[in-house]
């Protein structure tokens, strides 16, 4: 996934106008640096010496580093999140939406992590300190889900008595042993085929 000619703000740590340009101009150079030498070697003085500012006058648009990687991370977890919810436009049904989600997640999630390996170390940082923009991320893998489950059973394709809320918090975190950055590490290949056997163990426990 590459990174669109603007950025969107991610609103942590953030200040001043959202569209000023200066602000654009700060997150195109943190991008620049965090995919050639990574988050964790990158300074804010980096970014400033790259555009010819002072690192006080980055802190008139962000709070810290961390409120520009929040803003590189929900970039690219939030067009992951497009990418999948447009893929479920093309789905028959609930059924099938429900693959795509875990499909999706692993296939673009693996993407970032063999052609993107900065950005996937960034990715990583963000999950290990928690950052807002994974608490998002997670958040909207949540209402995927369950807007499937209720098209669903609404179709008549799932079941009805089981607790709405609680299955699809309970599926969205199965989804998680196909994006967290650590879980990908230790693999270090494709899991399509795990990816789509626990989908369909989640798939007949809609069905039962």
């Amino acid at each position: 996934m590459e990174q669109e000619a603007t950025l969107e703000a991610s609103g942590y740590g953030q200040r001043g106008p959202a569209d000023h340009k200066r602000r654009q101009q700060i997150l195109q150079a943190a991008d620049e640096h965090f995919r050639l030498y990574g988050y964790k070697k990158t300074t804010l003085a980096d970014i400033a010496k790259s555009i010819h500012l002072s690192t006080p006058y980055i802190y008139k648009f962000f709070e810290s580093k961390q409120a520009i990687g929040e803003a590189m991370c929900w970039h690219c977890l939030g067009a992951a999140l497009s990418q999948i919810d447009e893929s479920l436009e093309q789905a028959k049904s609930p059924v099938e939406k429900l693959r795509r989600i875990f499909l999706g997640l692993e296939a673009i999630t693996w993407q970032i992590l063999s052609e993107q390996r900065k950005i996937h170390e960034m990715v990583m940082v963000s999950f290990e300190e928690n950052w807002e923009s994974i608490g998002r991320f997670r958040e909207g893998i949540y209402e995927m889900i369950r807007k499937v489950i209720v098209q669903g059973r609404e179709s008549g394709d799932f079941e009805r008595k089981s607790p709405l809320e609680e299955t699809a918090r309970a599926i969205a975190r199965m989804t998680e042993l196909f994006y967290h950055p650590t879980l990908l590490d230790q693999a270090g290949k494709s899991q399509h085929d795990e990816a789509l056997a626990v989908a369909n163990v989640a798939i007949r426990s809609l069905t039962a």
